[in-house]
């Protein structure tokens, strides 16, 4: 007896600049969703207020990543009703003393998760090559995920910045996965 395939009901496209607000919309509610016990209401009423500017600057970058090669890249994924669910970016590393690439963001909203679209993400962001990224303490479900991926922790830790209330975070890597 044949096995039926299995089919997500997800599509991961570039985005594009006409992407940028729905790619911010999406980033903001991941951030609620993601992060709704951890930081403060301030955290919430900031990206909410600051929603505008976010489309923008992503709208610049965009059109930045279209224009000139080796940029960060970003990706969209949306529903079988074409609304967005998730967003990922990733690019050349930022970290002077960690110049590999870079998994700048995933989030994926909480009514995708379980479906295996984070991993679909993780892949099309980095596929199997050596990457780094940050994380908040106390996310166990992402670091999770990302052990689960082969990374670990660094040793490299600092506090984020104002807007993040001065939370700590660490970084993961992994070696190239080929």
């Amino acid at each position: 007896m044949t096995q039926p395939l299995l089919t997500l009901p997800y599509v991961i496209r570039p985005a594009t600049v006409d992407d940028a607000e729905a790619y911010a919309r999406t980033h903001v509610a991941g951030l609620h969703e993601t992060y709704e016990r951890l930081m403060p209401r301030a955290f919430h009423e900031y990206y909410d207020a600051e929603l505008p500017a976010i489309i923008e600057r992503r709208r610049a970058a965009f059109a930045d990543a279209e224009r000139l090669p080796g940029r960060a890249r970003s990706w969209l994924a949306a529903d079988d009703d074409g609304e967005p669910v998730a967003i990922a970016t990733s690019g050349p590393g930022r970290d002077e003393d960690r110049p590999d690439f870079e998994l700048h963001h995933i989030y994926t909203l909480r009514s995708t998760h379980g479906t295996g679209l984070g991993q679909r993400l993780l892949d099309t962001a980095i596929g199997a090559r050596a990457a780094y990224l940050w994380i908040l303490d106390g996310n166990p479900r992402a670091e999770r995920f990302y052990v689960r991926n082969g990374f670990v922790p660094d040793g490299t830790s600092m506090l984020c910045g104002p807007t993040w209330h001065h939370r700590p975070m660490f970084r993961m890597h992994r070696p190239d996965q080929e």
